[in-house]
């Protein structure tokens, strides 16, 4: 008889109901959560904490986890503890499991109360504005009852804060540091990068700017490691020119147009945020995009979500109709 497939294609054999392995040995719920508060914290003591129990107490249920599975869990570091192997294992499947238990409270609350449910989403600024904003309008003009949450921040954030299970998905790029593998990525396409200025700054007398030119001025810059940061910082170094000796970090939009509107700093972000604020006839809007004779090269961005991990029917509604307008 052939073996049922799962959603991959792959082979699996039919689930056994019955209590078996660690279950049956005693691993509990409260062992979970300590092993998940030990990988957040970092030290036993503040687990403990977080987990309002006394430290004697985390150390006995650390002790009763490692004796069921016969191996170590944590190793003593510079400054508290750090999880082995096996209990960076236990703590991503324990992260799965209270996530799913999370989803089923979350989808039997919608189907008791009949409400359009609640989403979390992440996405870089430009991506935000040209397909989050339209397709947030007109799911909650079709279900008023929906709750949609969503952060704006870099990729490096955002991705980072879906693997803790804090947002449905998110609309960005996967950062270099990150294990693809544990991602589904589906590819939107490139996002239009400008720079800009305030309105009546000096370098605006030329009718084409010159990349040589801008170490000259001050920059506002993402914070290192991110991708639109080293993507500035290679059309820099590709091209044998020194990076800008003054440089001001942040992951702000508001507080990177504030500086460029009050300086002579110079900004790299996104097209549709730049035409977003010049164009709006306020003083807010006092800034202008650089006449540029080069570009700047940036990896095509896409929806992102946790493999293994379904998407509730409040998320896939906007997830879906996100990638019914970026096929536009």
């Amino acid at each position: 008889m052939d073996k049922p497939l799962d959603a991959d294609g792959i082979g699996t054999s039919p689930l056994d109901y019955s209590e078996k392995g660690i279950v049956r040995s005693g691993l509990k719920m409260n062992h979970l959560q300590l092993i998940l508060a030990i990988e957040d914290h970092k030290q036993i003591s503040a687990a403990a904490q977080a987990l309002n129990i006394s430290q004697p107490a985390a150390s006995r249920l650390l002790g009763e986890i490692e004796s069921i599975l016969k191996v170590p869990l944590c190793a003593r570091a510079a400054r508290g503890v750090e999880l082995t192997q096996y209990g960076e294992a236990l703590a991503r499947r324990a992260r799965t499991i209270f996530l799913e238990l999370r989803e089923t409270a979350r989808e039997i609350t919608e189907l008791k109360t009949g409400s359009g449910g609640s989403v979390s989403i992440g996405s870089v600024t430009g991506p935000a504005l040209k397909l989050a904003v339209p397709a947030i309008r007109q799911v909650s003009a079709a279900y008023p009852g929906i709750e949609i949450n969503i952060q704006i921040e870099n990729s490096n954030v955002l991705v980072r804060e879906l693997l803790a299970a804090r947002h449905d998905f998110v609309l960005g790029r996967i950062p270099d540091d990150q294990n693809r593998r544990l991602f589904n990525f589906v590819e939107i396409g490139a996002e239009d990068v400008c720079l800009i200025v305030r309105e009546g700054h000096p370098i605006l007398e030329k009718t084409q700017v010159q990349l040589s030119e801008l170490p000259l001025y001050d920059w506002v810059f993402q914070p290192p490691g991110t991708l639109l940061r080293r993507s500035m910082e290679d059309s820099f170094l590709s091209a044998g020119i020194p990076l800008p000796a003054t440089i001001i970090n942040t992951s702000s939009i508001i507080l990177t147009i504030s500086i460029v509107r009050n300086t002579n700093a110079v900004a790299a972000v996104a097209r549709d945020v730049a035409t977003l604020i010049s164009d709006n006839g306020t003083e807010a809007g006092a800034i202008r995009i650089l006449p540029a004779t080069f570009g700047i090269s940036m990896r095509p961005y896409g929806l992102i979500t946790a493999r293994g991990r379904d998407l509730p029917p409040s998320a896939r509604l906007l997830y879906d109709l996100i990638l019914k307008q970026s096929m536009a």
